[in-house]
């Protein structure tokens, strides 16, 4: 397939590389440069400011009608472009063409459920004293402010825009520079829809420089980002300068609690392949599995058999079950967590080391009986790397699994229905399966707790979380 032309979109303008820095945008499957991608200057920042100021004038005025025809005329061109956009998003990013087509329709079902929840920005009236009038509203925060990461390429830009824009607000949107073409299309899609160009840009840079220069404006009112803990704490720091409005979407390191009583061979099937989905470059991906000890053995064993048989490869390929990860940093960053993990005593069931000399491969893996000393059972492994461990109970499950500072999402696994109410209060995380993988929708809020971050993204909480609150009293 061919490669679209790279440019950031200011103001409704395509900025080349005329002049420009560029960063090389990388196919992991062969880490072969596909294209150039212009960075912005101060200067195009500034101007990208100048036109959100713009637009935020603009789109506030904007009827609820108004904005659930674009959102829901996007949703229908994303449908349409499906196939076109999901090649796109496979070969900057590497995941395979069945999880890149899913993450095109999950923006499109996102799309069309803010459709329907701009018209339900309910505000309310307060009794008061006949001569007295008091009422609650809701408003556009402003001009957000987005970051989004390069692991779902697709969805990110899509929650990044779509809540803004469902909202009133305008956004600027720095994707990432590894998969800058997805997001383009995301938001051509909009544009496309009948978006004013001053709503919604797209800028691409140097991430501090970015940052630190949209942040310091007084422009900006909103600020969203999806990433690193470390990272989202330094944006935090330079958000509360200026007293930005904050949506925290931070690092996780899913527990996995799997009990005696569970239907073991069900639970492989379905967490095997969610956890070496996206080639385990997934924020809720589920990590440390704790299992009672009197199935452990057999459920290792079942999850190393599983892992082995995975077919890894281009993610073009309709035969790959997992796909290169995403750029030349995250093997290497795989391989040394595991050495470390092995070499603290852990045992390596399946996996462990990179695939071929071409392309950033890596084979699922699989390690046990990890000492809690090792920096994988303390760090985000971010990629196809599953922990497992025997434990003595519920109590010792709990503990562990809430030992970390991480709380995004947790998993567990138990047909005790009174266990399930338990763990369902006693799990600190911001999105709790049971029996289940799946935590995301988009009626659903997303987000986290503790240092996974603030806020919701999706659900009426993504929405709302753009909005300020308002009291209006009338004597």
């Amino acid at each position: 397939m061919t490669y679209p032309e790279l440019s950031m979109v200011i103001g409704g303008e395509k900025v080349g590389i005329a002049h420009r820095r560029t960063h090389a945008v990388l196919n992991p499957a062969t880490g072969a440069v596909i294209a150039q991608l212009p960075l912005a200057d101060a200067a195009d920042l500034d101007r990208a400011l100048a036109v959100a100021d713009e637009g935020f004038r603009i789109w506030r005025k904007s009827t609820p009608q108004q904005r659930a025809a674009v959102l829901a005329g996007a949703a229908g061109l994303l449908v349409q472009r499906q196939e076109e956009i999901a090649r796109i998003a496979t070969l900057e990013q590497g995941k395979t063409l069945a999880e890149t087509r899913i993450e095109v329709m999950m923006v499109a079902g996102l799309f069309n459920f803010y459709a329907g929840e701009v018209g339900r920005i309910y505000g309310r009236t307060l009794p008061r004293p006949d001569g007295m009038r008091s009422t609650v509203t809701y408003e556009p925060v402003g001009p957000v402010a987005a970051f989004a990461p390069w692991n779902f390429p697709i969805g990110n830009p899509g929650r990044k825009l779509g809540a803004p824009i469902a909202a009133g607000c305008s956004v600027i949107l720095k994707p990432a520079e590894e998969s800058p073409a997805s997001a383009l299309a995301v938001l051509q899609a909009l544009l496309d829809a009948g978006l004013p160009p001053q709503v919604a840009q797209v800028v691409f840079g140097v991430p501090d420089e970015v940052s630190r220069h949209l942040l310091a404006s007084p422009v900006i009112r909103k600020l969203s980002f999806t990433g690193s803990t470390v990272v989202g704490k330094h944006l935090a720091k330079l958000a509360a300068d200026n007293c930005i409005r904050t949506t925290m979407e931070l690092g996780g390191h899913g527990p996995v609690l799997v009990f005696a009583d569970a239907d073991i061979e069900r639970t492989l099937d379905i967490a095997v392949g969610h956890k070496y989905r996206n080639a385990g470059q997934v924020c809720v991906s589920p990590t440390r599995f704790l299992v009672e000890e009197s199935v452990f053995e057999r459920f290792r064993d079942g999850f190393a058999e599983r892992a082995k048989a995975i077919t890894v490869g281009d993610g073009m390929d309709e035969g790959s079950r997992m796909g290169p990860m995403a750029n030349p940093r995250r093997p290497e960053a795989i391989e040394a967590l595991v050495k470390d993990a092995v070499a603290a005593g852990a045992k390596l069931n399946a996996g462990g080391k990179r695939i071929g000399n071409q392309g950033f491969f890596f084979e699922p893996t699989v390690i046990s009986q990890v000492p809690l000393t090792a920096r994988i059972m303390n760090e985000e492994p971010f990629g196809p790397v599953a922990i497992i461990n025997p434990m003595a109970g519920e109590e010792a499950m709990i503990a562990e699994a809430n030992r970390l500072p991480y709380g995004l999402a947790a998993y567990c696994w138990t047909q005790d229905g009174a266990r399930q109410k338990r763990l369902a209060r006693e799990l600190e995380a911001g999105m709790v399966g049971i029996n289940t993988v799946a935590i995301g929708a988009a009626d659903s809020p997303f987000g986290g707790v503790k240092w996974s971050g603030h806020g919701a993204e999706d659900g009426p909480e993504g929405l709302h979380a753009c909005l300020v609150t308002k009291a209006i009293h009338e004597g």
